[in-house]
């Protein structure tokens, strides 16, 4: 690993971490230094996850690593087992064990049968040059390949919403407004909010939903699970601003068949205009002088996406310097940067208006409310912080960026 003045890219296995963590009912045991479970926690809490899966690490010596040792894994499942009785203990290997070739799917075979009421689910690392949204990615198309039981549709129209996890910035208040617009729009309730608000038991129950929302591209894999097992139709979207919010419900109305109470949508579009139609003069001046108030965004790959096309599609804002943090989803609209690269990006921009996670915000000297990704700074309790998607986050936009272009004036 090369040296950084920041947080480098977090690896695959903390994508995996950052997936399951959150499921209640279910117990996590890695199979490594206690050191990474210990850091890891720390990140969950100050993202506000707490009282889900629980979380446990083996420690490792060096009898341990010499010679290939599992005692201390099959001593920590027993004690899990006795102390919690978990539905489903999620088995995940650090770096040392996967490089001396321990072989745990094998170890979870021999010990499975003195375990019948606990399944034992392991995970295998997506490669050490693999990052997070590659092992989010593959986490979430393991759960929904094993866990899923045999279910008939339920009664009244559910959905499942796939892609809500910790390593979003604000992914609490973000499915919570998804779900108020969809029970508005189409009655439509939440089955298993995947995996950021679900257990062990909704996650089985993931056939009888009549829809997907998939809310990022690494969920597309495990929607496509879905669609062939239980023929789940699904929708790929984040819906950022108010055409963006209409489109998509338009989309799912088409998907599910279910006609959508327009007067319902009508009435939120119509709020969300009327809130904001103060700042839209001001925003007009913003785009007859674009020096130094040009919005840049860097983040998740489909957040600076969305983003994008609200405030330089509908409210055709001048746009800055935009990026994404995965290598693997970059594109020619929206490029990845290195650390260097943002770092120059930023500075070249003035003031404007800066979009990003809390680690950069923070360096550059900008405005903190303004974040929209991880790293973090601050701790975030507040699961009812208001939600970046939707028509209550088109409100919630336009309010950060016009008291930011007020502020540097």
């Amino acid at each position: 690993m090369g040296l950084h003045r920041f947080k480098p890219i977090p690896s695959g296995r903390m994508g995996m971490l950052w997936t399951l963590a959150s499921i209640r009912d279910a117990a996590l045991l890695e199979f490594g230094c206690m050191g990474h479970m210990l850091y890891g926690r720390v990140f969950l809490n100050r993202a506000g996850v707490m009282d889900a899966c629980k979380l446990y690490a083996t420690h490792l010596d060096e009898t341990d690593v010499a010679l290939g040792g599992t005692g201390r894994l099959s001593r920590a499942v027993a004690d899990i087992a006795c102390r919690d009785k978990p539905r489903v203990l999620f088995l995940l290997p650090s770096a040392v064990p996967e490089i001396i070739g321990t072989d745990i799917p094998a170890l979870c075979r021999e010990l499975q049968p003195d375990y019948p009421d606990m399944r034992l689910l392991p995970f295998s690392n997506v490669g050490f040059d693999s990052g997070q949204h590659r092992g989010i990615q593959a986490t979430l198309l393991q759960l929904v390949k094993i866990l899923p039981q045999d279910v008939p549709k339920t009664p009244l129209p559910t959905f499942n919403l796939i892609g809500s996890c910790a390593d979003l910035f604000r992914f609490q208040a973000d499915a919570g407004e998804i779900a108020r617009i969809l029970a508005g729009t189409f009655r439509l309730r939440p089955l298993c909010v995947l995996t950021s608000d679900t257990s062990v038991k909704q996650i089985e129950q993931l056939g009888g939903a009549h829809v997907n929302l998939v809310l990022r591209r690494e969920g597309v894999p495990a929607a496509e699970q879905l669609q062939q097992r239980f023929g789940t139709p699904y929708l790929l979207a984040r819906p950022y601003g108010i055409q963006g919010t209409c489109e998509c419900l338009e989309q799912l109305a088409q998907i599910t068949g279910i006609t959508p109470d327009r007067s319902y949508v009508n009435g939120q579009r119509n709020e969300a205009l009327r809130l904001i139609s103060p700042a839209l003069p001001l925003f007009r001046q913003v785009r007859e002088h674009p020096e130094n108030r040009r919005l840049s965004v860097g983040g998740h790959a489909d957040v600076v996406k969305g983003i994008l096309s609200f405030a330089c599609g509908e409210l055709s804002l001048p746009q800055g310097r935009c990026w994404c943090d995965s290598p693997a989803m970059a594109s020619e609209d929206v490029p990845y940067f290195t650390e260097e690269q943002w770092t120059q990006a930023v500075q070249s921009q003035g003031n404007g208006l800066l979009m990003a996670s809390g680690e950069v915000l923070a360096w550059a000297g900008r405005n903190a409310e303004l974040q929209i990704a991880n790293p973090d700074i601050k701790w975030r309790l507040n699961p009812y912080e208001p939600p970046f998607v939707g028509f209550r986050g088109a409100v919630h936009l336009v309010s950060l960026w016009i008291n930011e272009a007020l502020r540097q004036q």
